[in-house]
């Protein structure tokens, strides 16, 4: 036998069909939470220094690693065109330099200078918790590129951001004199996945701080 309904029973049925015609207007049931917004942008600077095209070319490369990561983006830009709102909008940056005297030119040296007299990061390490990485080109086999690419990480630690490799034990790098002139493929190949992976790493890094 059904009981008809009293006063209050209706207005309590009218109430949860109210509340469940809501929950679906605003695209909710049970379990569900509002969706997400989307997710911004990743931004990779890679910056370098390059008189012959060689450090340009794998710049380049770097760039094309960057892009083959989903919800990426990259900017190509040389060191002395580099804007404040470049560095700081960036997520991650990469720098190339060719081996100047077993070191990076001073051309990019000047542009980490920069980044305090030009840019002021400091005192509040601006760059902290930023993804970091290095490229290097030189003529020989030991021409000082490892040490090229470890100034530059040192450079990035130093403003505590967070350093990654990625091509190589410290970065990608490539021999373009004797019996390596140039850039080959593999040294392309190697600097595609240092682009690769710095985006990869900022992705996460950028999903964890979202929780």
């Amino acid at each position: 036998m059904v009981l008809p309904l009293t006063s209050s029973s209706r207005f309590r049925l009218l109430g949860s069909l109210f509340l469940c015609a809501l929950l679906l207007v605003l695209g909710i049931s049970s379990g569900e939470t509002f969706a997400d917004e989307p997710v911004p942008l990743v931004k990779v600077l890679v910056a370098y220094h390059s008189l012959s095209g060689n450090t340009e070319r794998m710049a380049e490369a770097v760039v094309e690693g960057v892009k083959s990561v989903p919800g990426t983006e990259a900017l190509l830009r040389r060191v002395g065109k580099v804007t404040a709102e470049d560095l700081f909008s960036a997520d991650a940056v990469v720098v190339g330099s060719p081996v100047y005297w077993s070191n990076m030119s001073g051309e990019v040296k000047t542009f980490f200078d920069n980044w305090q007299f030009k840019f002021g990061v400091f005192p509040e390490f601006k760059m902290k918790n930023k993804i970091g990485a290095a490229f290097a080109t030189g003529g020989q086999v030991s021409s000082g590129k490892e040490v090229t690419m470890l100034t530059i990480l040192a450079a990035m630690l130093g403003n505590q951001m967070i350093v990654v490799s990625g091509g190589g034990a410290f970065g990608a790098s490539a021999t373009t004199e004797g019996d390596s002139p140039g850039i080959d493929n593999k040294e392309l190949a190697d600097a595609k996945e240092l682009g690769r992976r710095v985006a990869e790493v900022a992705v996460l890094m950028q999903r964890g701080s979202s929780h």
